[in-house]
């Protein structure tokens, strides 16, 4: 094992020789399936479709196939409701079906050439172990049952017979897959010497099962039972866990709820939202005059010095965090932003405010829905670029919540992540470790400073959740009925007293 030693910050610093790595993990977004031939090798590294879009990794983000994904949710509903049961009660067009399936009816030519679909998070621990072949990759549970409606409740897999309903070619595909899924305390296998010399490394290290970014970054913020961990970032993920001996009720709207994606033997709980730091750079990028700073840095700089001024709710603004869609608790790409109640006097560092408390709002729509489901949040961990260098963000967030914000001790936690499964993988006789939880116990830690809820902010921002949440109901359900003529007036009157 590396050497830890602490800074006077309490950080951890890392003394690392190559010849003392003992294991590796590996994590990545997702789902991000890539076409690949019978040997395993992309379609897009071979001459015929080196210049092919829809012969690449098809990224976490894309949602070109949010009317396959509607096809799958609505053909689930009638046939097989126990599928969406187990990812929130609807299929989105960031997963792997609703990908594939559109694959095939965009480009049928490479859907045609792949002998298989293999996830990123998959495929990296393959390539080091040096065995690519799909019927040969060992598959992660995480990417399996969060994204590819895989459980062994209905034998792995959705049944052939439901993805013949979709298109017959899915379900010929299906025996190109996988049959079985597994944590990430596994073995993937072992260091290929071909990598073992590129790396540096001594060929036959442990490589773990891989996972994706978020789950593994919320291992290495301590995630453990009644911890949320937050990764903030372009858009966030939220962590939750709970122990697979428990009763656990299905959620509607999270983003699956899989046995050991996160923790072996825990039911790992994924929720998110799908734009957070985005929405900031397009502010930045394309609103914001330059009185404000002519650098983004300037200009965010500016914008938060600004805003911090500002009481809650002063600007009398409102918006709906869905820019790049809802991923939670409505599962809806097709949803967009909205600012309410700007006039000739709203100035940028207000708006900016402003959407940082509606993404502030739609965490605490998600911590609402899974408490009412039976589990509780007793403490909440952030990590991620946002939770660390924006103190404004973290202090909105206590206040909206009316819960501490802590921050984790690492900037990397979705690397630590990886690296305690590399380790646990390798086994205890190598790493001191038999369980990941034991690996937590000795690296994962927090970070003195807290962000704790002011209570005068906190009793002004539920007011204004009020609000925030007849404008995500009437905008976001089927189900909504009632009326909307009194909010700009609220937000006026709120604006008025806070000033």
């Amino acid at each position: 094992m590396p050497r830890l030693n602490r800074s006077g910050s309490g950080d951890a610093v890392w003394a690392i020789s190559a010849d003392r790595v003992i294991g590796i993990g590996v994590d990545t977004t997702g789902s991000t399936p890539m076409p690949v031939d019978r040997d395993g090798t992309p379609l897009a590294c071979l001459p015929k479709f080196k210049k092919n879009p829809n012969a690449m990794a098809w990224l976490w983000k894309d949602h070109t196939g949010y009317a396959e994904a509607a096809e799958i949710t609505d053909k689930a509903r009638q046939a097989r409701p126990q599928f969406l049961a187990k990812c929130g009660g609807t299929y989105s067009s960031e997963w792997f079906w609703s990908k594939i399936l559109h694959c095939k009816r965009v480009a049928p030519d490479v859907f045609a050439a792949a002998h298989s679909f293999v996830e990123y998070c998959d495929y990296i621990p393959a390539v080091l172990a040096g065995n690519t072949r799909p019927e040969s990759i060992v598959r992660g549970i995480c990417a399996a049952g969060h994204k590819a409606m895989y459980c062994e409740e209905w034998g792995g897999l959705p049944d052939k017979e439901f993805l013949a309903m979709l298109d017959p070619d899915l379900a010929g595909l299906r025996d190109r897959l996988y049959n079985q899924a597994v944590p990430s305390d596994r073995l993937a296998g072992r260091l290929c010497d071909v990598w073992a010399k590129k790396l540096g490394l001594k060929p036959g290290i442990a490589i773990a099962v891989g996972a994706f970014d978020a789950h593994m970054g919320g291992v290495g913020a301590g995630i453990r039972e009644g911890t949320l961990v937050k990764i903030l970032g372009t858009s966030t993920c939220d962590m939750m866990v709970m122990r697979a001996d428990k009763p656990l009720a299905d959620i509607p709207g999270v983003c699956g709820i899989v046995k050991g994606s996160i923790l072996p033997d825990c039911y790992g709980i994924e929720a998110g939202q799908s734009a957070v730091g985005d929405i900031f750079l397009w502010f930045v990028n394309h609103l914001v005059p330059s009185s404000y700073g002519r650098s983004q840095d300037q200009k965010f700089i500016a914008l938060a010095k600004a805003a911090a001024k500002q009481k809650p709710g002063a600007h009398g603004l409102m918006a709906l965090d869905w820019n790049n869609g809802n991923r939670t608790i409505l599962v809806d790409v097709r949803l967009s932003g909205l600012l309410l109640g700007q006039t000739l006097h709203t100035e940028a560092h207000e708006i900016y405010r402003a959407l940082i408390e509606a993404t502030a709002f739609g965490a605490l729509t998600i911590i609402n829905r899974i408490e009412e489901y039976g589990v509780p949040v007793k403490e909440i961990v952030n990590c991620g670029g946002l939770a660390v260098k924006n103190p404004l963000l973290m202090q909105i967030y206590a206040d909206v919540t009316g819960r501490p914000m802590k921050i984790s001790r690492s900037d990397q936690t979705c690397a630590v992540g990886a690296a305690l499964f590399g380790a646990v993988a390798a086994g205890p006789d190598v790493s001191g470790f038999q369980t990941v939880g034991e690996a937590q116990d000795a690296i994962c830690g927090v970070r003195s400073k807290v962000f704790n809820p002011d209570p005068a902010a906190h009793a002004v921002y539920a007011e204004m959740y009020t609000l925030y949440r007849q404008l995500h109901d009437a905008f976001g359900t089927a189900e909504w009925s009632g009326r909307m003529n009194q909010v700009m007036k609220q937000l006026i009157a709120i604006r008025e007293r806070q000033r």
